[in-house]
């Protein structure tokens, strides 16, 4: 930067702090209980959360017993410093203790609610009225943002677009009582702005709004943002469309486009959007909107920002395993401000700059280079948030006149959630108002150009060590494959693409593959779309007893020598297939899609899943291959090591037809286990995709035997086969029972006891306490019983809910339901698709007429007539005795149960022979503590869905009727594949033994 203007930049900003000195945002001042809290939050980062978290639940405790109990749970006890006015009000001893503990919980909540409403214009619109007169009065301009929860239903969108209405028609009956700001005779604030000013977010205004779907998305939500931009430009206002969180970044720039084109706003200029400058791309966003706005003549309007949501982009991209999209350091967002705000003052003449911040250095940086360019004061403006940073905007209005405060307004059960996101603005190390209020830091550092800042940081900034990762041999330690990401265009168009692509191999015969070679049979199955059965996509071979036993002799054949190869070798098998995979994944998730109704995202996450278990597998066997010496004693070696069992039997599902195929066969074959796999009839041309990944691959013959076949003709026979040494099953729990009581009867020839290994469903529970973020328990609670159709053996089929915030629930989850859209799987506008065919439509219509009886329907959906599509169903009144709370339904059917308190509702979720995932939604320390003990089920899930177990991080399994055998994904897996023996040798001699290095050997 030219250091003429770098000077002028600091002067200006010494001179804006001069003129503030002694004066402090309210939030800080110790005088304020407000101030004392946020002291304390600064000093104290447990204190930091608890505070927070409580903060985020308070609106939900609407009785005196549960405001005094959670108080308890979060600021009892000694292991935190709490300090003495909460704690006063956290601990509970006689009489008096108990009624100063109601007392004080009193104070509490009206304090923290007075927090909230210092940051926030009103709960109604004549609190707002009120808020706005006296804002003008003082000389400030606003922009009112209308805050709500998050919209998970049509009925909530359409409610939120008449707060809007209902806001704006207050405006529009104030609006000629107000005097103009500055000099201006021309009935606008500074001779230039309109006196209305309107922020919208979105995603509030149509609930189905997604990445994997942009157009639809986008005439979504224009449907509710046209008629309230139409009001606001009959008010000669100016409306602003936010920017969220990233996967709605697309659609936000594209609807903003397609607004400001539209006949009837094109020559109106008073719209703009924001950008955040925290993410990577916005320099890119950037360009593209001066591009587009010179190219169609269009006059716009920018707010930047530094952004709201970093935390949640960041942990989202470290759990998906995406790059992560924003600036990690905080200068380097700075620096990006800095270079964007240039670029939109250099381009004053077709793009209006609003500069939104509370950092001195960027207001001075804006002043300045706007007159290095001589850009019009009419260009440009100042924005900072309301209730934040008094001092900053007082002496902002001295220094440039134009400031105009952001003013969220609404209801405060949404008002907490934005309390939550301003206080970890304000106390968060890197705060600007943090440094210069509370902390004092020098000037000139925090007048310091943000390149220097970030150079100074990153030379002084510490070391951190993440957990050490293992690695295997020469294979690199374990990383799942990265889940999808539809905000990436050329993500989206590979699946239609794809999908066109699979459709040329329609009627293609599908032969067996048996000792490396293909294997035509006369009787064949016709696969079928089930969203259309009169699409036949193929014909698949069957496999009789004839093949099953050429099958077998080839990989009988086969198995002394890959037993012996080196489990390195058999590994480098594995990442072969897994590559392989990886490069054809679209390819593999078109067949799902078409083939048994997958979503998209769901199709990718089952082909991720597929390459995980390759690439785990493959580093668990290194593991595993190398003998263990047990015992350090002098004078022996003992050593412990593995072997394979035999030819393995691997009996698949169709509703995750790659994933657990692929999981379940490579663990037996890296452990030296030739396979016999035998894929569910549905989902035979995904099964064949195996066949296609392990030959390529190079695997030898007789290793892998792809083996479809009737149940009715060759099931029993594979089972009992005398030289099956092991059957890995995922399936019905009928079937997986049966499995177990063939292989338990010895067959004549039989060499060995044969191990079963069998995954059999689940009857899933998620309970929703009373303190519950129904925001993310309505949206968890549909995805986890809808996705796929509720096809998972992990599905949710129960939600307990309990009673005092039951009916709340159930009207936002069964108007959630009520939105989705229900069609093909291939469009991803589609929530819900078919079930994978006419058996599985039958018996979950029979499910659904039990339901009807046993309790009272609150949504059954229309379904399209042509396909195999069953309602989506919601049945409320369910209790434990009731079949459809005990029975696995493996469908759309969710029961819903109330119960009377979090004790029953554990009790009920636990009253099931099955015991595969559960989940809970509560913001109880304590009864979060109470299900990790108490709700005994193989993948417990707190506060999230409870689907999409990841490899390795939620190994995958579990008991009672769910299944015998360890956790899929996990450490023991391969274990069942495998038997393990102990060498002993003495190793002395005469006397003499040598002394190893490990040895217990005296000092």
């Amino acid at each position: 930067m030219n250091p003429e203007i770098e000077n002028k930049i600091v002067a200006r900003g010494q001179e804006f702090f001069k003129s503030i000195a002694g004066e402090a945002p309210s939030i800080f001042s110790k005088g304020h209980w407000t101030g004392k809290v946020m002291d304390w939050a600064m000093k104290n980062e447990d204190f930091k959360v608890q505070l927070f978290r409580f903060v985020d639940v308070l609106p939900y405790l609407n009785t005196g017993e549960s405001l005094q109990r959670h108080i308890e749970e979060y600021f009892a006890g000694n292991d935190c410093e709490i300090p003495a006015v909460l704690k006063w009000g956290a601990e509970k001893s006689g009489l008096f203790g108990g009624l100063a503990a109601k007392v004080m919980g009193k104070a509490i909540r009206g304090n923290i609610e007075g927090m909230a409403k210092q940051f926030i214009i009103g709960e109604n619109s004549k609190e707002a009225m009120k808020s706005l007169r006296k804002l003008r009065k003082d000389g400030f301009a606003f922009v009112v943002d209308f805050l709500g929860e998050a919209t998970v239903s049509e009925i909530e969108a359409q409610a939120y677009h008449d707060g809007y209405m209902e806001i704006l028609d207050a405006m529009a009956a104030e609006q000629h009582k107000w005097d103009c700001l500055g000099k201006s005779g021309n009935g606008q604030d500074w001779g230039h702005a309109p006196k209305v000013n309107v922020a919208v977010k979105l995603s509030a205004f149509y609930s189905q709004a997604k990445p994997q779907d942009i157009p639809g998305s986008v005439a979504g939500m224009l449907t509710r943002i046209v008629p309230i931009y139409r009001k606001i430009k009959a008010m000669g206002g100016f409306m602003c469309i936010d920017m969220e969180q990233l996967k709605y970044k697309e659609m936000t720039i594209e609807l903003f486009k397609q607004l400001r084109t539209m006949d009837e706003f094109k020559d109106y200029p008073h719209l703009g959007i924001v950008l955040q400058s925290y993410l990577r791309d916005t320099e890119n966003d950037l360009d593209g909107l001066l591009s587009w706005a010179r190219a169609k003549s269009l006059p716009i309007s920018i707010r930047l920002v530094k952004g709201a949501y970093w935390d949640f982009e960041t942990v989202m991209a470290k759990q998906c395993g995406w790059d992560v999209p924003v600036w990690t350091q905080k200068p380097e967002s700075d620096i990006c401000y800095e270079r964007c705000a240039r670029k939109i003052l250099e381009n004053h003449d077709i793009c209006h700059f609003a500069c939104a911040s509370h950092n001195i250095r960027t207001f001075s940086y804006v002043m300045e280079t706007a007159r290095e360019l001589n850009v019009p004061d009419s260009r440009y403006e100042f924005q900072v948030l309301y209730g934040m940073a008094e001092p900053v905007r007082k002496g902002l209005k001295n220094v440039a006149g134009r400031v105009r405060l952001y003013c969220p307004y609404g209801d405060l059960l949404p008002g907490m959630a934005y309390l939550v996101r301003r206080l970890l603005e304000n106390t968060a190390n890197e705060s600007f108002l943090r440094q210069s209020f509370a902390e004092g830091k020098e000037l000139e550092r925090l007048l310091e150009n943000p390149a220097l800042t970030l150079k100074r940081e990153q030379e002084c900034s510490p070391v951190t060590h993440p957990a050490k990762r293992p690695s295997y041999g020469n294979l690199p330690p374990f990383k799942n494959h990265q889940l999808i990401d539809f905000t990436i265009p050329e993500v989206r168009a590979a699946f239609p693409k794809a999908i066109a692509e699979a459709r040329k191999s329609k009627g293609k015969t599908y032969p067996l593959y048996i000792n490396g070679k293909d294997v035509a049979t006369q009787d064949r199955m016709t696969s079928t779309n089930p969203a259309d059965p009169d699409e036949v996509l193929g014909q698949v071979c069957q496999a009789g007893r004839t093949e099953i036993d050429m099958a077998i002799e080839a990989a009988d054949k086969a198995f002394l020598s890959w037993r012996d190869m080196p489990a390195e070798k058999r590994a480098e098998y594995l990442v072969k297939a897994a590559a392989i995979a990886r490069r054809r994944i679209y390819d593999l998730c078109a067949v799902q899609v078409l083939e048994v109704g997958k979503q998209w995202d769901q199709a990718y996450n089952d082909v991720g899943e597929a390459i995980d278990f390759l690439e785990y597998y493959a580093r668990e066997m290194v593991r595993l291959g190398t003998p263990r010496r047990m015992g350090f004693e002098p004078g022996e070696h003992n050593h412990l090591f593995y072997q394979a069992k035999g030819v393995a039997a691997v009996i698949a599902p169709w509703n995750f037809p790659l994933a657990i195929s692929v999981g379940m066969a490579s663990a037996a074959i890296v452990a030296g286990n030739p396979v016999i796999y035998k894929p569910a009839g549905p989902s035979s041309i995904v099964g064949y995709g195996l066949v296609e990944i392990f030959r390529e691959a190079g695997l030898p013959e007789g290793v892998f035997n792809f083996c479809p076949g009737r149940s009715s003709v060759m099931g029993d026979y594979l089972i009992e086969h005398p030289k099956v040494s092991l059957i890995a099953f995922t399936g019905s729990m009928e079937v997986g029972l049966r499995i177990q009581e063939k292989a338990a009867k010895v067959q004549p020839e039989q060499a060995q006891c044969k191990r079963v290994i069998a995954e059999m469903g689940g009857k899933n529970a998620i309970i929703v306490d009373d303190d519950a973020d129904l925001d993310e328990a309505v949206l968890g609670v549909l995805y986890s019983a809808f996705g796929f159709q509720g096809q998972k053996c992990s599905a949710c089929s129960r939600v307990i809910v309990v009673e005092p915030i039951y009916e709340r629930f159930i009207e936002r989850l069964a108007e959630a339901a009520k939105s989705v859209k229900i069609g093909p799987a291939e469009d991803p506008a589609n929530y819900m698709g078919p079930v994978v065919g006419p058996a599985q439509q039958k018996d979950i219509l029979k499910y659904i007429d039990i339901a009807k009886q046993e309790g009272e329907v609150l949504v059954m959906r229309e379904v399209p007539q042509k396909g195999c599509y069953v309602p989506m169903t919601i049945v409320a009144g369910i209790r434990p005795e009731h079949r459809i709370a005990q029975e696995e339904i493996f469908g759309p059917v969710l029961a819903v149960m109330k119960a009377k308190d979090f004790d029953q509702a554990i009790e009920w979720a636990n009253a099931s022979r099955f015991a595969l995932t559960g989940g809970v939604y509560s913001r109880s320390p304590r009864h979060l503590e109470q299900a990790r003990r108490e709700f005994r089920v193989g993948n417990l899930y707190l506060n999230r869905n409870c689907v999409g177990a990841l490899v390795e991080r939620q190994p995958f399994g579990g008991f009672k009727m769910s299944g015998v055998g360890s956790k899929a994904g996990g450490p023991d897996y391969l274990l069942q594949f495998l038997d393990p023996r102990v060498v002993t040798e003495n190793t002395m001699r005469r006397g003499f033994t040598p002394i190893e290095d490990d040895d217990n050997w005296v000092c």
